[in-house]
């Protein structure tokens, strides 16, 4: 389970990130930007954080809030979850030596998603920026 990852690269975009998950992510990104655009907005509106992070995944998993599920809009292929920095530093998937390097690397949440891809194997922070208006 996620649990058993230690804390993973804080880097954005990491290269490990190929062009398979890539294109897979930023497809089915584009059909629920909107609602995960609005939902940044509200936890940092209401003073949850400052750190939105969306946990995406094609199983289901235990970390933060599920707020889209598989084929849930416009026939989506990933799960996602709200949650946010607070959450993955207290679970230990961002360990306390990196809180700095996390904070660093987060883009504005205006204009960029903060998604946790896990995959299996596979565990990355990707930002992806919000479509234009």
């Amino acid at each position: 389970m996620i649990e058993d990852y230690q804390a993973i690269s804080n880097a954005p975009n990491s290269p490990e990130l190929n062009g398979k998950y890539l294109g897979l992510i930023s497809t089915d990104f584009a059909l629920v930007s909107d609602i995960l655009k609005e939902a940044s907005y509200q936890i940092k509106k209401r003073g949850f954080s400052d750190y939105p992070i969306f946990v995406t995944s094609q199983t289901a998993l235990p970390v933060g809030q599920k707020l889209i599920g598989v084929n849930e809009v416009n026939g989506n292929k990933w799960n996602y979850h709200a949650s946010m920095m607070e959450e993955f530093i207290q679970r230990g998937i961002i360990a306390e030596e990196n809180i700095e390097v996390f904070k660093t690397s987060y883009k504005d949440p205006e204009e960029f998603c903060c998604l946790f891809v896990f995959d299996g194997q596979f565990t990355s922070f990707v930002f992806i920026p919000f479509p234009d208006e």
